[in-house]
């Protein structure tokens, strides 16, 4: 029973709920045996949880990490899995990127209009020592 894990004993181990380690079963990423009502998870299903939330960490959609987590069952030589993960974090980089610059852009819009409120706040501020 070492290699056993219930939902909870995970849960905590992964700073996650219950219900999200029941929502990733519910679409087939981990798949507990079943004793009763009870689920009991093997050392497969708490590396799969890892690689769950390894994914969901660089950004990776829950489609995705299942591909790769499914690729296992086909090649165990890890060589097409590892293929299509470096293909996804290539297209995660490159909508980062993207989010990068269109931050970047952002900031120096805001950064503008900032100067050009300052400039008329001061302009306005003078006008009224001016008048009074």
């Amino acid at each position: 029973m070492a290699d056993t894990f219930g939902i909870a004993d995970l849960a905590r181990e992964f700073g996650v709920t219950t219900r999200t380690i029941r929502f990733y079963e519910d679409r087939g990423l981990i798949a507990p045996k079943r004793a009763g009502q009870r689920r009991i998870y093997g050392a497969r299903d708490r590396v799969r949880l890892k690689l769950i939330m390894r994914g969901k960490r660089l950004g990776l959609s829950l489609e995705d990490i299942g591909q790769i987590l499914d690729l296992y069952e086909v090649d165990p030589t890890e060589v097409a899995q590892l293929r299509l993960f470096v293909d996804k974090l290539r297209e995660r980089k490159k909508v980062l990127e993207r989010q990068r610059a269109d931050i970047a852009a952002l900031l120096k819009e805001l950064d503008g209009f900032e100067e050009r409120s300052l400039a008329l706040l001061a302009d306005k501020d003078k006008r009224k020592s001016r008048a009074g």
